[in-house]
């Protein structure tokens, strides 16, 4: 795919990314894990005290990288994340991105960044040859009214239903159990764009705290160890299966009574700043 003539010019003082995303399309799967309103700071304390076990063997010797989402709430986000604008490094300046569609003017494509032909990443990675498939988790992807179709719609295999749901503490283990079946039944030749909306995060959570009666940050982290332990079968089943990229993140936090605000969908550095990672299963690197 041919990027943009001025694309060399458009990056500057940027960090060098070790991984050239052009090569990754086509001969890798893509994964990509949105932990619906993980904070950071629950992200990365957990990394810290080693609650997190399985996500801190895919992560790198600092834990998760703190960013900036563009947006405070499910839908905004995602809109942005499927159309290549993926949480931002927190530092100042222009930052290259993984992925990005046909766009004049952006001041963020660089050498590495793969350049997609579509309106949205499951489109342009569809025209590459890709199978893409959205398992949902929060209401965004219910597909129960029109609005809860709007995302989904952008790939060629939806699924849904209230196992996969908020209300239901199993939810993670059902996502990947449907995730692991659709891969298996999917040709090993075949590339797949898997994306995943985890919901055990999203209130309400305190079930997964023994004795909570309310969602708190202990019930929020206690969310994040359940979906540890839930995601082991599908690492498996992509390193069994072919190379992989994984995309990790969050689309935004949540506040718990911090400055008086509840919840997201507000400016508040709890809800903006989120946790990020990139991981390579079976690729060498």
């Amino acid at each position: 795919m041919d990027k943009p003539q001025n694309y060399k010019s458009s990056i500057t003082n940027y960090e060098l990314r070790t991984t050239n995303y052009n090569t990754i399309v086509g001969t890798h799967d893509i994964i990509f894990i949105t932990f619906d309103t993980l904070r950071y700071d629950v992200a990365q304390s957990l990394w810290q005290a080693g609650r997190t076990p399985h996500l801190a063997a895919l992560l790198p010797n600092t834990g998760w990288k703190k960013r900036h989402s563009p947006g405070s709430f499910t839908y905004a986000a995602h809109h942005a994340f499927f159309a290549g604008f993926l949480p931002t490094p927190v530092t100042p300046g222009h930052h290259p991105r993984p992925f990005a569609l046909q766009f004049e003017g952006s001041a963020t494509i660089a050498p590495e960044t793969c350049v997609l032909n579509g309106a949205s990443l499951p489109e342009g990675l569809a025209n590459r040859g890709y199978r893409t498939i959205c398992i949902g988790g929060v209401g965004f992807f219910n597909q129960c009214n029109p609005l809860g179709k709007v995302l989904p719609g952008l790939f060629q295999e939806q699924y849904w239903s209230p196992e996969l749901g908020v209300t239901d503490r199993h939810s993670t283990e059902h996502q990947v159990a449907l995730a692991c079946d659709r891969l298996n039944v999917l040709s090993s030749t075949q590339r797949v764009f898997l994306f995943i909306n985890l919901s055990a995060l999203h209130q309400p959570n305190y079930f997964y705290f023994p004795g909570a009666t309310t969602d708190s940050i202990a019930t929020h982290a206690a969310a994040l160890e359940y979906i540890d332990r839930a995601l082991v079968p599908l690492w498996q089943t992509l390193r069994d299966r072919a190379p992989t990229l994984g995309i990790l993140c969050s689309d935004h936090g949540t506040t718990y009574g911090e400055d008086g605000y509840t919840g997201h969908r507000l400016a508040h550095p709890t809800v903006w700043t989120v946790p990020y990672a990139e991981v390579l299963l079976n690729s060498s690197p």
